[in-house]
């Protein structure tokens, strides 16, 4: 082979003092040429390549192995793979710190001796590498080495491991006490901590083990069945804390991360157990492979902004998307009844709605400076918005936020079903009519609010509502060969998305800070009385999310063209009911005849389309995202296929429903 020629001259020209290194860098370098799926076959060739050539095999392998006693293995054990105890704040500054100003390496330090040598371009070939690859390698090497070496090589894995095994167990009875475990599970000051437990355990179980020369098999620690059920009872534990944390109780970003940091630290003990302990040689050796794994992917992601972001809120997204997922269930529709009472209230909605749309066109007409402009039309959207709350309406365009948390609740729940597709199928065959069944209401009722307040202002003043320029304007707006209507209403179902998850995020902080509690006893409200002091605190909690989302939804509508006019862009948006309400005034100030109407409609639903299916597909991918699980678009698409076979008009009117008991989430109000 060509290419083992260059790993055959750099393995002969190894010498000095950092034969470690470069030998690490020679075997790295050879592996990662070329692409990752080539990544196997490469290392299968370099195994068959040691096994033909024993000297060159000897040499990496006292190169590697032989120095291995010198090298501190302690750091990378309990820090790779790790969250630190900073918080995520701390951590995110710190690693844009070191990306502009790299710190100090310690080629004795084996967490440095890995950063030097693998970079975060390396993470697609290191998952591509599989295990038992590694496994072949390493016997190739061990085999080589002299025995000595080989013996002293083990005995400095088995004091470095156990070092590291024992520290970890200190930082995770450490964590007994901090405060949002304890806000999380209010047991923890009444119960045995499992923690302080395992601490104990681990540290008899280390003397016992150090106490061993060479780490060869002992039964001097008889108790080891009784170390794994205080590890599986501090997994119970932190499995409580990401239940309770990602549910009912709220979740904040410091909590997720120490959750995910004490997650990450029993991991790791276990495996250093498995290692140290007298287990079959075959389950010591799984276990140091995905330890050897782990720590590498680890290297490559250590200056990951994005990946210590994802992993460290994660508690937080599916906290944040269950809120969602709770208040979704109102807006999916499985029956008549529900079908029904959606496009009335949808219906009430939309007269709010057009009385929004000809309160903009007025402050539009008064030639404001376009920062004026901007904060009154965001009033007007922010207050307008809530009011369609308070009254319990509902904005078609406000359920995908809603109703794609309850469908990736549905792919968790059913992703091992035998009976997923057609389940998740169904679902969203119910999403999708809820929807449209939403915006019909909103159209029609905004169409039909435009006509009555144009045709009663023409009674009353003899001329149209809105002038020649501005009934131009209205039309040109929503019509997307004349402007940019479907860039607009895409920019719109971003913000769309934005606003389901502003409003996850304040219920998820009512929750956290015990809003409710908080305000039955604030000072300011005990001049109320007990029972309206109790209602007030009940429902500004439970609607804590919803009064703030569809406030801040108002404010990005209102304030995008004023950011375009700053950035120099023609920035813009456009919605489904608004631009519905805009045509009814425009079309009915100078009726051009049906015709034009029904294009002008046609222009609307292709909107509202965008709008829909852009924050439905936004949200439903962070969702998914939060309770790590995927779609199969395959499996998907085939019980679409069947259901709409079945039945094609269910896709649009609830026809042949089945009214059949489902899940109704948590006891919220409609929103």
């Amino acid at each position: 082979m060509t290419t083992t020629f260059h790993l055959d001259n750099a393995l002969a020209s190894l010498a000095g003092e950092n034969r470690l290194e470069a030998c690490l860098d020679a075997l790295f370098g050879w592996l990662r040429d070329g692409s990752p799926d080539r990544v196997a076959k490469r290392l299968d060739g370099l195994v068959l390549y040691l096994r033909d050539h024993p000297d060159n095999a000897r040499l990496l392998a006292e190169s590697i192995l032989g120095r291995f006693s010198d090298l501190e293995l302690y750091p990378a054990l309990v820090r790779l793979g790790i969250l630190s105890r900073e918080g995520l704040f701390r951590e995110i500054s710190t690693r844009l710190y070191d990306r502009l100003v790299p710190p100090p390496v310690d080629r004795e330090d084996s967490r440095d001796l890995l950063a030097s040598l693998i970079t975060r371009h390396d993470k697609p070939w290191l998952e591509a590498l599989p295990a038992h690859g590694w496994l072949r390698l390493g016997r190739v090497l061990m085999a080589a080495l002299e025995s000595e070496t080989r013996d002293k090589a083990r005995v400095h894995q088995q004091e470095e491991c156990l070092y590291a095994l024992e520290m970890l167990a200190i930082w995770v009875a450490a964590e007994e006490l901090d405060p949002e475990l304890m806000r999380i599970d209010e047991r923890l000051t009444r119960i045995d901590s499992p923690f302080i437990a395992l601490q104990r355990e681990v540290h008899a179980f280390v003397e016992s083990r150090a106490s061993v020369a060479g780490g060869t098999r002992s039964d001097d620690y008889p108790a080891i069945d009784h170390l794994w059920v205080m590890l599986e009872q501090c997994n119970e534990q932190v499995a409580r804390f990401r239940r309770r944390g990602g549910g009912s109780l709220g979740s904040s970003v410091n909590a997720s991360h120490l959750i995910e940091r004490l997650e990450d630290t029993l991991k790791r003990i276990e495996r250093l157990i498995v290692l140290t302990s007298p287990q079959p040689r075959i389950a010591c050796t799984r276990s140091g492979l995905r330890l050897w794994q782990e720590l590498l992917l680890a290297t490559a992601e250590k200056g990951s902004i994005g990946a210590i972001w994802r992993k460290s809120t994660r508690m937080m997204s599916r906290s944040i998307t269950q809120n969602k997922s709770d208040h979704g269930e109102h807006y999916i529709s499985r029956d008549l009844p529900s079908y029904l009472r959606l496009i009335a209230t949808a219906a009430g909605a939309g007269v709010i709605i057009a009385l929004m749309a000809l309160i903009k066109i007025r402050i539009e007409a008064w030639g404001l400076a376009p920062l004026s402009q901007a904060v009154l039309v965001s009033l007007n959207y922010g207050l307008g918005f809530v009011l369609v709350h308070l009254l319990h309406f509902t904005i078609a365009t406000k359920q995908p936020a809603m109703t794609a948390a309850s469908f990736a609740a549905e792919v968790e729940r059913n992703r091992r079903g035998r009976s997923v597709s057609r389940k998740l199928a169904r679902l969203l065959l119910d999403v999708n009519r809820s929807q449209w069944a939403a915006v019909w209401g909103n159209v029609a009722a905004a169409l039909a609010t435009a006509f009555l307040i144009t045709a009663v202002a023409m009674a009353l003043s003899g001329h149209s509502l809105l002038s020649s320029d501005q009934i131009t304007y209205q039309l040109r707006a929503i019509s997307p060969v004349e402007s940019l209507a479907l860039l607009y209403a895409a920019i719109a179902g971003v913000w769309l998305f934005c606003s389901g998850i502003i409003a996850g995020f304040f219920d998820n902080r009512a929750d956290h800070i015990q809003l409710s509690k908080r305000l039955v006893r604030h000072p300011a409200l005990q001049r109320i009385s007990e029972e309206r002091r109790e209602r007030l605190a009940h429902y500004l909690h439970e609607n804590y999310g919803a009064l703030a989302g569809n406030f801040l939804f108002g404010v990005l509508l209102g304030m995008t063209g004023y950011v375009g006019h700053l950035l120099g862009l023609p920035l813009d948006i456009r919605h489904v009911a608004f631009s519905s309400a805009n045509l009814g005034f425009a079309s009915f100030s100078d009726f051009q005849g049906w015709g034009s109407l029904l294009v002008g409609l046609l222009f609307v639903l292709t909107i509202g389309f965008i709008n829909l299916w852009v924050s439905f597909a936004l949200a439903l991918m962070v969702a998914l995202r939060s309770r790590s699980t995927l779609i199969e678009p395959g499996v998907l698409l085939v019980g679409i296929r069947d259901e709409f076979l079945a039945n094609p008009l269910r896709f649009f009117f609830p026809v042949g429903a089945r009214v059949g008991k489902h899940r109704h989430g948590a006891a919220r109000q409609n929103r």
